[in-house]
């Protein structure tokens, strides 16, 4: 039977057709990935800021890079015009090592242009915190640490001086540089030193958490019983920085080093083991990874208390075991931590901070013991 096709049949297949293409339309609109109808360019001077923001949303940076302030810290950016000495890829200090093994930068007096590095924060902008603890009457060096911070310590960048003490009356006004402040943190006294020691992990751990964790980028650890003397600048930054301990520094083997060495310490490092000794009087990061460093520190001295045993160095014994299998990205020469009590060795060509000369006996809770 022959079917007649009348103009209504035409008009419903147009307009179903014409429905099939509009419903196509806005689904590609809405959903496609990509449009192809606007240009998918972005001006080249957006790149950076767009992939700033994209780590921003994300909260992290997938390749492990810090964010600050939406910021990528591992750019090595600076602005045109700056004027500095053409760096060598031939010439340069050869009494030392400025590299480790695992090819994290050994800074020293020499190997770095200050000029270039504060170009490179500057734009950064970071924020730092510097925590300190003046327990008892360690309270008398403050005054010292902070005067000589406001002269040689990063100086220009915006610097937040954490004193954690329980002598709060005995803090003194000390005039500081813009950007700069003291912010007082009451803790209770000790016994004895180690005591001291062992619970500035505890209680920098509680003030991260609490306070610094909203107002710094990076974090220093430092011994208010210090000065600084030179420089001590931008050039210490990166994800973690450790220093060297001046008093091993040139002992070859490692078996010297003053690890712990009792199997049921979590400190443990077995003999044979280990790349440098860290001092703990001076170590500085990223704020998220001092943070997990700290806190560390804190746990595993708490796991040795309960097993009634303490590192043979407290704090630093577990510093040092962190540090073995979590590599810092960068090792500080002991410029950046000396004594007072040693003269300065050839490869020290500066003095940037040092531990002051000091009666223990008199200083310490428990005496020098």
């Amino acid at each position: 039977m022959q079917r007649n096709i009348t103009k209504s049949h035409i008009l419903i297949v147009v307009i179903f057709f014409s429905l099939l293409v509009l419903i196509y339309a806005y689904f590609r609109e809405s959903f496609s990935p990509m449009n192809f109808c606007k240009p998918c360019v972005f001006p080249e001077k957006d790149i950076f800021e767009l992939e700033n923001k994209l780590d921003e949303i994300n909260n992290k940076d997938m390749s492990g890079q810090c964010l600050i302030g939406g910021k990528r810290m591992d750019r090595m950016a600076m602005d045109l015009g700056l004027k500095y000495a053409q760096p060598s890829t031939l010439n340069g200090r050869k009494d030392i090592n400025a590299v480790t093994n695992w090819n994290a930068p050994l800074v020293w007096e020499g190997t770095f242009d200050p000029v270039v590095m504060d170009a490179i924060y500057k734009k950064m902008n970071p924020r730092i915190a510097v925590v300190v603890f003046a327990v008892g009457k360690y309270t008398r060096f403050l005054q010292k640490f902070i005067e000589t911070g406001e002269k040689y310590f990063l100086v220009g960048f915006n610097v937040t001086y954490y004193v954690h003490t329980d002598r709060e009356n005995e803090v003194p006004k000390v005039p500081l540089g813009e950007g700069r402040k003291v912010t007082v943190v009451s803790v209770p006294s000790a016994n004895r030193w180690q005591d001291v020691v062992l619970g500035r992990m505890k209680w920098a751990t509680i003030t991260i958490e609490k306070t610094i964790r909203n107002e710094a980028d990076y974090l220093f650890m430092m011994d208010i019983d210090s000065v600084f003397y030179a420089r001590f600048g931008t050039e210490s930054l990166s994800r973690l920085s450790a220093v060297l301990h001046r008093g091993y520094y040139r002992k070859t083997p490692r078996d010297s080093f003053p690890y712990e060495r009792r199997p049921q310490s979590k400190a443990y490092i077995p003999a044979g083991e280990g790349d440098y000794y860290y001092t703990a009087a001076v170590w500085c990061g990223y704020l998220e990874d001092m943070y997990k460093l700290v806190k560390y520190c804190y746990e595993m001295s708490e796991e040795d208390a309960k097993n009634k045993i303490e590192a043979v160095w407290q704090e630093e014994s577990h510093l040092n075991r962190y540090l073995l299998t979590n590599k810092p990205t960068k090792v500080l020469s002991p410029e950046y931590l000396w004594s007072d009590y040693d003269a300065l060795t050839p490869d020290i060509k500066v003095k940037r901070i040092s531990q002051l000369v000091k009666n223990y006996a008199e200083v310490r809770p428990n005496g020098g013991n």
